[in-house]
């Protein structure tokens, strides 16, 4: 299948199989293990379980851009109760100290406070990966008080301190809320010095580019937000945009494919491997099934055969040291600084 046959036909690239294919024609960019191999990182091994992330659903009260799940408030695949009881079964018999919740937006599914509740009684530090618009919405505006009351860390999703950009890439009036939202945040103690109640930003650039330096990036979001609307944070992390979903649309549709791969490939960097999330993440489909990372998931590359593909065969001795199943897209990961669930890897 030809690029020009997807810009025909491009609803197929909600079919994984037709994502892996796109990301394998680009004769010029050579598979991932061969450049691992070319550092001396080959094989890709995990190195232990440290977080258990696990995605929830699709839904999401969003549609944005560059999104990598394809979410939206169309969409109604969503973790069941006893799906999501089998991953609390393994952190009560495992060793994970995090629980990473994501999405879609991940307060929609039903069984979210439930969850958050569950895994705070067991002693496990949890994630919210947040979208900041949901905490407005209607039915929801009680969020941000049951967050806090559990301490629940907050990764909120602002890809730019400026309300254009934001809302070129999110949709018209997100930026809005989101300050807002920060600003409840904040009033319950949220990025506040000695609050505890950690929240963390997230930077994802607009178009077809590397994030740029995490630190000043993060320098310029303190001042920015503190100057124009009174919000405080704890950090920012910078995130490169994957060429899955809606962005592979994107660079398809733009023409840019084949040059933001090549992007990503010439800033290889081999230094960022030995922190890659891959190592150390356990990802949960919202079925389910097991996969290294939550890329790996949206593109259907379960993990390597032989071991345990479903949570409720959970097996931590045969995971904890799996091979990790790559492709092309990795190379979004090791680009630069690097990327992934916790911002650059290297500074």
């Amino acid at each position: 299948m030809t690029t020009l046959t997807l810009l025909r036909d491009n609803n197929r690239l909600a079919d994984p199989l037709v994502q892996l294919e796109i990301l394998g024609e680009t004769r010029a960019i050579p598979p991932f293990d061969d450049s691992l191999a070319d550092c001396g990182h080959e094989p890709l091994l995990a190195t232990g379980i440290e977080v258990l992330q696990i995605d929830v659903g699709k839904l999401c009260n969003q549609t944005c851009r560059h999104c990598h799940v394809d979410a939206g408030p169309d969409r109604r695949e969503i973790m069941t109760r006893e799906t999501a009881q089998a991953c609390l079964d393994v952190l009560a018999s495992n060793d994970i100290p995090t629980l990473d919740i994501t999405g879609g937006a991940p307060e929609m599914n039903p069984n979210f406070r439930w969850l958050v509740s569950e895994a705070r009684k067991l002693g496990r530090r949890v994630i919210d990966r947040c979208n900041l618009t949901i905490l407005m919405a209607p039915g929801f505006d009680d969020l941000p008080e049951f967050l806090a009351e559990h301490d629940v860390e907050i990764v909120a999703s602002l890809p730019c301190y400026l309300a254009e950009n934001t809302d070129a890439q999110r949709g018209n009036g997100v930026f809005k809320q989101s300050i807002a939202a920060l600003k409840r945040l904040n009033e319950l103690g949220y990025g506040q010095p000695d609050s505890g109640r950690d929240l963390t930003l997230v930077y994802n650039p607009l178009g077809p580019t590397l994030p740029p330096p995490q630190e000043s990036l993060e320098a310029a979001y303190h001042r920015e937000l503190k100057a124009r609307y009174g919000v405080v944070f704890n950090r920012l992390f910078t995130i490169t945009n994957m060429p899955i979903s809606r962005f592979l649309d994107d660079l398809l549709q733009s023409g840019q494919y084949d040059d933001y791969m090549q992007k990503l490939l010439d800033a290889f960097n081999p230094a960022t491997v030995p922190g890659l999330m891959c190592r150390t993440t356990l990802s949960v489909s919202w079925d389910g099934r097991l996969y290294d990372c939550d890329f790996n998931q949206m593109l259907n590359l379960g993990l390597t055969p032989g071991l345990p593909q479903h949570i409720a065969k959970f097996d931590a001795a045969s995971l904890k040291q799996r091979r990790i199943v790559s492709g092309r897209h990795c190379y979004g990961c090791t680009a630069g600084a690097g990327s992934g669930c916790q911002g650059a890897i290297e500074s």
